[in-house]
């Protein structure tokens, strides 16, 4: 019993090891070196992975990362501005460049005809039919109740990236749509004859500022930046059209001569109504100067006057007398009618008569 316990307790011989033949250690060695190489090449792959992560923002644009499907940031932080950027590469991150100085252009669909713009170019557009055709024929109708054939194209800025790339589907569309509306609400406020003729660029300026206005209200995150706009009569009614042109160039023609002779006559009217106002003036002023020096010699000789009114009487005819009489080179008499001489006699400082007495009774 003894002897079985003691050799159940016994431990076993150990086990020499198993040599390892030539084979097997050259097959380990080259294992060994193959997770070596994977493991460099992976390392590399995750680095080039990394790497390509790199982006580079030109100075006229702006950029925006996309984190599975979202946009990473909020507002102004969203947006990248130039230089070299990183995110993880796709498909965790991806990232959108958006020009935000080029501009950007649309172009109505609505208020004009069928034509193309190869069409145009080789000024060759299809001839007019005998009508309108409202199938193909886009037109605008005008404040008097006329059809006319209008079309604008829009320049614009992009201001809010993230809003115009990501608040719409297809942001020019939106654009396109607004330009549309605005083009035939506006040529509803206008006559034919100022959206043709006579207030082009009022009608131009209207329709800017209407599409402005819509942007504006749609929050659509651009800036109208020139809004080019083209309008013709209907094809079908060019004569008609191009007579009432003529007509008024031929209006104006007349207004004009019209004007310059009315300019002509007022300026010479002008002229001679201040020739008579100065001349009038400096005869006024003259009277003025003569009656004020008359009242002044006058007011001098007063009080002469008043002293002896009769020696002062006397005194003066004496003066007129001797300088009538000294300029006198000649006098005239006329004749009598039974043809005698006519007798002249002066009687110069005749004393005055004396008073007779009265006759006794």
């Amino acid at each position: 019993m003894n002897n079985e316990s003691h050799s159940h307790n016994e431990p076993n011989p150990r086990t020499p090891d198993t040599p390892v033949d030539a084979g097997s250690q050259a097959l380990s060695e080259a294992l060994r070196s193959s997770f070596a190489i994977v493991k460099f090449v992976m390392a590399a792959l995750v680095i080039a992975f990394l790497a390509s992560g790199f982006f580079q923002v030109g100075p006229q644009e702006k950029a925006m990362i996309l984190r599975f499907g979202k946009l990473v940031g909020e507002g102004p932080r969203a947006l990248l501005g130039s230089g070299l950027h990183w995110s993880f590469p796709y498909p965790i991150d991806e990232y959108v460049k958006v020009p935000i100085t080029e501009i950007q252009q649309v172009r109505s669909t609505v208020g004009w005809y069928a034509t193309t713009d190869v069409q145009e170019a080789a000024n060759a557009e299809p001839p007019a039919g005998p009508s309108l055709n409202p199938a193909t024929d886009g037109y605008a109708v005008t404040a008097d109740y006329n059809i006319v054939h209008t079309r604008a194209i829009l320049r614009y800025r992009i201001e809010d990236p993230g809003r115009y790339v990501f608040g719409f589907t297809n942001a020019a569309l939106m654009v396109q749509n607004a330009l549309n509306e605005a083009l035939i609400s506006t040529a509803a406020k206008f006559k034919i004859d100022d959206i043709i003729t006579r207030d082009v660029a009022g009608f131009k300026d209207a329709v800017t500022k209407t599409v402005a206005d819509i942007i504006e209200q749609r929050n659509l995150g651009i800036v109208v930046d020139y809004c080019e706009v083209r309008s013709i009569a209907p094809r079908q009614l060019t004569a008609a059209f191009d007579n009432v042109l003529k007509a008024e160039v031929n209006r104006r023609t007349m207004l004009s001569d019209a004007q310059r002779v009315a300019n002509q006559i007022l300026s010479k009217a002008r002229a001679d109504s201040q020739s008579i106002t100065n001349a009038a003036e400096s005869e006024r002023a003259q009277h003025v100067n003569e009656m004020a020096s008359l009242a002044s010699n006058f007011e001098k000789l007063l009080p002469e006057y008043q002293k002896n009114p009769q020696l002062f009487i006397q005194k003066s005819l004496n003066e007129t007398l001797t300088r009538a009489l000294t300029n006198a080179e000649k006098w005239v008499l006329p004749t009598a009618q039974n043809g005698k001489k006519t007798e002249l006699r002066l009687l110069l400082n005749r004393e005055p008569p004396k008073p007779q007495a009265a006759p006794q009774p």
